[in-house]
């Protein structure tokens, strides 16, 4: 084989005479792209592009290494890993870049490129299909499903707990690798819903309608209870542990609130928070809310800014990460938390103890996937 390669057993091929002429820096950027296609099961995908489309020739297969090669190189190399020297790119034939691998095949003709990389071979582990070197399953040292799954899992949950570090296409595969998409959005809706409409929450005296219980005192007149629209006060965690995207989110979910509560803006409020809390905004428009932030992360100041504004909230919303401190005692009103999710293992905060707590029993947790 010409240069580096895996199976779909995850085994690594490499020729030596392409580790003598290549530097060592290029050889790492080769080893990650490599183990990229497992990561990515490109050759389950590879394989059953191929079935659906009878496309099983050698012009075939290197059509399916180039695609496989566009989704992994446009976003893999920088920060310290340099890109090797003929590395492919989607700019070779002014592509996008953040596409499928199955996308390129679909929507564009790469015989523009394959002959010119007949050399190209990643190997099975690419595309799918079997080359004569390889040792197959019976060979030594392959891994078994249980084991690649776990190598999976290890890498999307490091990726997941540094989202500011990692880039769009990787984010997207560690989101979609082990968590199928749930309706969280529903039940954050119906969180909010319930704490609004809770015994208690958005209730007041009033005088304009007689107390069921007048009767019972005579000569006294007794106010009755009164159920008025709720306030709600969203927190947003804007530390520099939450990314871009999840704030993106937040700001719909900010939205969705406003809508679980009959759609009137004017009862919410929105305080951006990261080490310290700033001013309750009201809700006019998600899309020209200012979250300001990118420190540390103490959501304790943002507790305390959303009970002292006016008038005070009757259920308050922390969209969070979760690596926060937490108020010592219970708020006077309904608490909601949506939580987007981080691995233990990878929060370091500087310190290898740190462990952040687990959101307070007092209030009601609707995990963001």
């Amino acid at each position: 084989m010409p240069t580096m390669a895996v199976d779909p057993h995850w085994r690594c091929y490499v020729s030596p005479g392409f580790v003598v002429r290549t530097p060592v820096e290029e050889l790492a950027g080769v080893w990650v792209h490599e183990v990229s296609h497992l990561l990515r099961d490109h050759h389950g995908r590879g394989d059953r592009y191929a079935r659906e489309h009878g496309e099983y020739g050698p012009g075939e297969r290197l059509r399916r290494n180039i695609a496989a090669d566009f989704e992994i190189n446009d976003d893999i190399y920088g920060d310290g890993l340099p890109r090797p020297a003929g590395a492919v790119l989607p700019s070779m034939l002014r592509l996008p870049a953040g596409m499928l691998m199955e996308e390129y095949l679909r929507t564009t003709s790469l015989s523009g490129l394959t002959p010119d990389l007949a050399w190209l071979d990643c190997g099975s582990g690419a595309d799918g299909q079997d080359r004569p070197w390889e040792l197959g399953p019976d060979g030594a040292h392959g891994l078994s499903r249980q084991q690649r799954d776990a190598v999976r899992f290890r890498v999307a949950e490091g990726i997941k707990g540094r989202p500011g570090d990692a880039p769009e296409g990787w984010r997207r595969w560690a989101d979609e690798a082990f968590h199928p998409p749930q309706p969280w959005r529903q039940l954050l809706g119906a969180a909010v819903r319930s704490a609004a409409g809770a015994p208690g929450t958005g209730e007041d005296h009033s005088y304009r309608r007689p107390s069921r219980r007048a009767a019972a005192v005579p000569g006294v007149l007794l106010p009755s209870l009164r159920r008025k629209p709720p306030q709600v006060c969203v927190v947003i965690d804007t530390s520099g542990s939450v990314s871009d995207a999840e704030l993106g989110s937040a700001l719909l979910e900010v939205a969705a609130i406003s809508r679980a509560v009959g759609g009137r803006r004017d009862l919410v409020s929105v305080i951006s928070c990261d080490a310290a809390a700033g001013v309750a905004v009201p809700l006019c428009r998600a899309e020209n809310l200012q979250l300001i932030g990118g420190g540390g992360t103490d959501l304790r100041s943002g507790f305390t800014r959303a009970l002292r504004s006016r008038p005070r909230p009757d259920v308050i919303v922390a969209l969070t990460d979760g690596q926060t401190p937490w108020p010592a005692e219970q708020p006077p009103c309904r608490t909601v938390v949506g939580l987007f999710p981080r691995p233990a293992s990878a929060v370091d905060e500087e310190n290898p103890d740190y462990a952040p707590a687990n959101p307070p029993h007092w209030a009601r947790v609707v995990t963001i996937n």
